[in-house]
């Protein structure tokens, strides 16, 4: 018994070693983004933190600016009696200045003044130092506006230009000495504040500043690697998924035909002509009436179902896999031979019997199988798998469950293949053309009806006939439009043929088209545009077309039958129709396979099935035609046996419909004496 889905397909796939694999190179990948995002983020706090501090400097100077407009304006100002500096300060004012300054020092609040004139020159200084001496920034002052530095105090020189990092630091500002009156500069104060305070005041600030910036810095590394972690989480198991789904149904959970294609590579290449590996297609038997008459969504239930039982009928070293549609494959690795293929395909065919349950209904599944060997059938996955479709139409259409390829079920070459493919086009193109054979009426010798001929005028290979590409486009979908073709040009081209409305007309049915629900709506609709009655109407359906679906198909011919149509079982006698079956189809006439017609006058044997095809169709009330009359041997046998309708070369090939006008007013003895036998 095949292991459990999840297992088997690990092992198929090689899951555990990968999933490591991949874990393992996440986490690597994870830590290095780890680090290399973290470079960007401590970048990003240094600059923001040397952004802070640049702020905090300003901030700064901003305060001590503020401290000297408010010295200037509440001290200096006073002191100086609102009169501009432009002259040598009076005794009186000096005393008052040096007042204003000890107590400013004794309260720390400065630490060294200076008084200058609005040129910038020095004009008062408590230490009498630098008397006279000029500044820029001074001057720059006097114009109204306060120029403000940090700088370093140094107690021993206090020249310009002569500071030196003795002494503390300080905000060294120059602003002008606005008059009470006028608000004019009436001299400028140049004054060294203590930076201290100021610094102690912001660096609180700025220390909570820093700590809550690099808070939520770290905040959003940690956030930014939860997001990529679970990011990764979700590609990985996106990833996981993806390649989960590559190689697997979505439908079923089997795997799907590249995982197929890559487990019957592996198997193709360890056979052994001793030891085989068989590529096998089981395709179900009508399900698309499953579809049509439940549902597509109960269709999919039952694919689940089925699907699920085939996988307990495998081996475990073997593969079952949906290919599509309602198409698995099998891949059988080291088999003895044909005969335990066939053994294990039919056990696993065997295992449909038993009903599905869907929707409370019962359902009884068929499937046809077909495989081929490797190396035996091909060595080659694509060989091998075209080659057991073959074998598996066989199976479907010879109603044998499982079947081995042989090489005579390949009737398929490149030029076929090329014909089919162009084929389409033709049908849309009008590229088809339409031949009629006449069938006579034996006791009065006139034709009564004409059988419609389809051929094909290729552009490039001219007149092609229908063994040329009707066999193959009966294997796939294409024979349905071509069949509604036929049906549709005959129609209208009858009334032309014979505007008397008493000539019939026979046109072949293949088995697709009789197996679908919807067929016999269609050939109604379409001989009721046409104008032309039913009655005139032959559709002519062969043995093999009528076993391929015998419920469906005497559903679609009685509903046929019962809209006026004539019914003829084509090809009788090649097939194996069940009398009893036979009886209760709504047939109207038998046609007696040619092999037996052309045979008949050297062989006895077959004269005499030909004699008893004529009175078993009598006896069942059917008309029988005759069709493969080429000598007047075989003529005069079939007059001899009492057949009803006659058709050969000796009665007329099949022509157009110009040509074939002609014929219908000559009667059977004038139509042997035009007779071509060659």
């Amino acid at each position: 018994m095949q292991a459990p889905t999840g297992v088997a397909d690990a092992r198929l796939m090689g899951l555990p070693s990968r999933q490591v694999a991949g874990a393992s190179t996440t986490r690597r990948l994870f830590v290095i983004y780890a680090v290399v995002s973290l470079v960007p983020v401590l970048l990003l706090g240094t600059v923001l933190l040397a952004l802070t501090h640049r702020q905090a400097t300003q901030r700064g100077l901003a305060e001590g600016a503020s401290e000297a407009r408010l010295a200037a304006r509440a001290s200096v100002a006073p002191d100086l009696r609102d009169q501009p500096v432009t002259r040598d300060l009076l005794p009186s004012e000096e005393r008052a200045l040096d007042r204003t300054v000890a107590q400013a020092a004794h309260n720390g609040v400065m630490l060294r003044v200076r008084v200058r004139d609005l040129t910038g020159k020095v004009v008062y200084s408590p230490e009498h130092l630098g008397i006279g001496s000029f500044d820029e920034d001074a001057a720059t002052a006097a114009r109204g506006s306060t120029v403000t530095r940090l700088t370093w105090l140094n107690f021993d020189a206090v020249d310009a230009g002569a500071h030196i990092a003795l002494g503390p630091r300080v905000v060294e500002a120059y602003t002008p000495i606005l008059s009470a009156q006028s608000s004019r500069p009436i001299g400028v104060l140049e004054v060294y504040l203590p930076y201290a305070p100021i610094q102690r005041d912001i660096a609180s600030g700025q220390q909570m500043l820093a700590v809550a910036l690099m808070v939520g810095l770290l905040v959003l590394w940690i956030a930014l690697l939860g997001v990529s972690a679970s990011l990764s989480r979700r590609l990985r198991r996106q990833a996981d998924a993806n390649a989960y789904l590559a190689r697997h149904d979505t439908l079923t959970g089997r795997p799907n035909r590249a995982q197929f294609t890559e487990c019957a590579e592996r198997a193709v290449a360890a056979a052994t002509q001793p030891r085989p590996a068989a590529i096998a297609v089981i395709d179900l038997d009508r399900f698309k009436e499953i579809n049509d008459t439940l549902g597509h969504a109960n269709g999919d239930r039952l694919l689940v179902a089925l699907a699920e039982r085939l996988s307990g009928c495998v081996r475990d070293e073997d593969t079952l896999a949906r290919l599509g549609g309602d198409e698995f494959g099998v891949v059988l690795s080291g088999v003895h031979g044909p005969s335990e293929a066939v053994e294990v395909l039919s056990r696993i065919r065997a295992a449909l019997t038993d009903p599905f349950v869907i929707d409370d209904l019962p359902l009884t599944v068929e499937a046809s199988v077909g495989f081929a060997l490797a190396p035996q059938d091909g060595a080659d996955i694509g060989t091998l798998l075209t080659r057991a479709d073959l074998a598996m139409y066989v199976a479907k259409r010879q109603h044998h469950g499982v079947v081995h390829y042989q090489p005579e079920h390949d009737q398929y070459d490149a030029t076929t293949l090329t014909l089919i493919a162009e084929l389409g086009h033709a049908i849309r193109d009008d590229q088809l053309v339409l031949h009629f054979q006449p069938k006579v009426d034996v006791r009065s010798g006139r034709v009564k009806a004409v059988e419609a001929l389809v051929r094909w005028q290729h552009p490039v290979r001219g007149l092609l006939y229908p063994g040329a590409f009707l066999p193959a486009a009966e294997q796939t979908e294409l024979v349905e439009p071509l069949t509604r073709w036929v049906l549709r040009t005959a129609v209208r081209t009858l009334p032309a043929i014979d505007p008397t409305g008493e000539l019939g007309v026979a046109v072949n049915i293949s088995a697709r088209s009789l197996a679908r629900a919807t067929f016999a709506d269609e050939v109604i609709e379409v001989v009721a545009d046409s104008g032309v009655s039913p009655e005139r109407v032959i559709l002519e359906v062969t043995e093999t077309a009528l076993l391929s679906d015998p419920p469906r198909a005497a559903a679609t011919l009685t509903a046929l039958s019962e809209a006026g149509f004539r019914i003829s079982i084509d090809d009788f006698g090649a097939g194996q129709t069940s009398l009893g079956y036979l009886a209760k189809l709504p047939v109207s006439e038998l046609k007696i396979d040619k092999a037996f017609v052309l045979a008949m006058a050297g062989d006895a044997r077959n004269a005499a099935i030909v004699r008893s095809v004529i009175e078993l169709g009598h006896s069942l009330g059917f008309t029988v035609t005759a069709e493969g009359v080429e000598t007047p041997d075989v003529l005069a046998g079939l007059v001899a046996a009492d057949c009803d309708l006659l058709q050969g070369y000796l009665l007329g090939r099949p022509s157009d419909a110009e040509a074939v006008v002609g014929l219908l007013n000559l009667e059977l003895r004038s139509l042997l004496s035009r007779a071509d036998v060659s």
